[in-house]
């Protein structure tokens, strides 16, 4: 089981891409309900090494948890994409909560430290954001097709 990963190649219909591919396109980005749902946001990198240390060196049969704490909650994250992209904090709009929108997502991975002696290298979340930003600047021919059509599915849904 793991937290929320952000990263290169992450689809756009996530949360950061999202955001980040909206400020790219110069669309204000939009925050569902007071901003306050928690994630543990993961580098993908990390995720990776996480996975590979429990298929090299966990138990057969034991699950662990895959974390970073990196515990934020998204009008934070949202903040930290506008900052980088030099904008106003409160560049953005608020929009209705999704219905059943968890609050909070917590991982504890104390087993796979302990047990695999596993430790996320990418622990400055804003260094990893600015190489996320980055990444997608640099890749708009990979997300921009997806763009438009996943755009319309969340307009269709009233997201």
């Amino acid at each position: 089981n793991c937290s929320n990963n952000y990263g290169p190649y992450q689809h756009i219909e996530k949360f950061i891409p999202r955001m980040i591919t909206n400020r790219l396109r110069g669309v204000r980005p939009r925050l569902y309900g007071d901003g306050l749902n928690v994630r543990d946001w993961i580098h993908v990198r990390d995720h990776n090494t996480a996975v590979w240390d429990i298929l090299t060196k966990g138990r057969i049969g034991e699950t662990y948890l895959i974390g970073a704490d990196g515990e934020l909650d998204n009008i934070t994250v949202l903040r930290e994409i506008l900052k980088a992209f030099g904008r106003a904090e409160d560049d953005f709009d608020w929009v209705r909560d999704r219905p059943g929108h968890d609050r909070r997502y917590a991982i504890d991975a104390t087993k796979l430290r302990t047990e695999l002696g596993w430790e996320p290298s990418h622990t400055d979340f804003a260094a990893g954001l600015a190489e996320t930003i980055a990444w997608y600047r640099d890749n708009e021919a990979w997300w921009r097709p997806a763009k438009e059509a996943t755009e319309a599915r969340y307009a269709k849904q009233g997201q």
